[in-house]
């Protein structure tokens, strides 16, 4: 009886620890859906009704609040909704703005080479972003586009 306090502590320590280190992200941060198809639902739980289904992947999201394993995100249309934490990525992605095509850099200038040029809506992965670039990879067609061009790319 006496060695079962020591373990169960241990073992109350153990999975205490993961949780609080979960609940370190401050919000809002941007995040992206990482499933080929997720729900969003009316409030944070499986009981409540569906609302949504993405079938994007990739898509940026904003995630403004935390319920347990429960996101409340916000698309690039503004449209919000609870999702699970197991849809989503910390990767970030970016999305271009509505507005016409804009151009995609060998590097981050405005004078360096054009590789392509990107439609409205088209989803691609960002890494590094600096001095108003980001590097862009959609589908593996990658460069360098300007940041105020994509949303997901401001502070959240």
């Amino acid at each position: 009886m006496n060695l079962l306090k020591p373990l169960l502590a241990v073992l109350v320590a153990a999975v205490a620890v993961p949780v609080l280190a979960a609940d370190d992200d401050k919000v809002p941060y941007w995040a992206s859906i990482n499933k080929e198809i997720a729900n969003s639902r009316v409030g944070p739980g499986d009981s409540f009704r569906i609302d949504w289904e993405y079938r994007r992947h990739h898509l940026p999201v904003k995630v403004l609040r935390r319920e347990g394993p429960w996101r409340l995100i916000e698309d690039p249309d503004g449209t919000r909704g609870w999702m699970r934490d197991l849809m989503l990525s910390r990767s970030r992605s970016a999305m271009v703005r509505k507005g016409s095509l804009i151009e995609m850099h060998a590097e981050g200038s405005a004078g360096s080479p054009v590789l392509w040029r990107v439609e409205p809506g088209v989803v691609g992965l960002i890494d590094k972003c600096k001095d108003g670039w980001c590097a862009f990879d959609s589908d593996g067609h990658k460069g360098f586009v300007r940041a105020d061009e994509l949303w997901g790319t401001q502070a959240p």
